[in-house]
């Protein structure tokens, strides 16, 4: 706790500060996610939300979410996809299964809004964010952040690369349960013109990252289903 407690402090300073032997030595980087204190701030801060929610929460809305979603239709409860990951490595997402059928990484289809594949305990999942609530475990393997720019299946990588410049910078972190482009109401379905603005939310975040902005994030993903979503479906 105490260590956690020092990077919390130099983080929280205007200037990042980096320790060397003999001397402070003060930088402002482009992108601060690149230095070592703040790395170990967020991965920190990752382990304890995630085991607090996974000790916490997990053990009474598993079930509810489990029988709910075995009543409401047939199939698997969990579904596992293949992600792009930092530095583009591929790891398997976990969520849980919202639709009635599921796709394998090749016949990848976005969920629309209105999509007949959408089960009724599905909707409801993806309203609240509640089918991602198995990533906390992709956290804690340490495939995933808890904010950072949300892991796209790797067609739509490919394909969104080949229309949005500077695409794959949004890849230099680690992805997100949720983020800033996904606060800011780019979630769900992207046209080209909404995934372009989507990575432009990413890279903002990647380039102006501070552990008060990754509480600005949560705190947003937690409120904003409660007045409803435009894209969440």
């Amino acid at each position: 706790m105490i260590p956690f407690l020092m990077i919390l402090w130099v983080q929280m300073h205007k200037e990042d500060t980096l320790l060397y032997p003999d001397a402070y030595v003060n930088i402002s980087p482009k992108k601060p996610l690149a230095l070592i204190a703040n790395k170990l701030l967020k991965r920190a801060f990752d382990i304890i939300v995630s085991l607090a929610v996974i000790g916490l929460v997990f053990p009474i809305l598993f079930p509810i979410i489990i029988i709910a979603i075995l009543l409401d239709s047939k199939g698997p409860i969990f579904y596992f996809q293949n992600r792009s990951g930092v530095n583009r490595s591929v790891f398997k997402i976990i969520k849980f299964r919202t639709l009635s059928v599921t796709e394998s990484d090749k016949s990848f289809t976005q969920v629309s809004k209105n999509d007949s594949r959408i089960t009724y305990v599905g909707r409801v999942l993806r309203k609240y964010n509640l089918d991602e609530f198995p990533q906390f475990f992709n956290v804690l393997l340490g495939n995933m952040s808890l904010i950072g720019p949300r892991p796209h299946p790797l067609k739509l990588d490919d394909t969104s690369n080949q229309f949005v410049s500077h695409y794959y910078e949004r890849l230099e972190v680690k992805p997100g349960i949720t983020g800033w482009a996904q606060v800011n109401g780019y979630r769900g379905a992207t046209n080209p013109e909404r995934m372009r603005s989507r990575v432009e939310h990413d890279i903002w975040y990647i380039e102006n990252w501070s552990f008060l902005l990754d509480i600005k994030v949560l705190f947003f993903t937690v409120i904003n289903p409660i007045f409803g979503e435009e894209h969440a479906y």
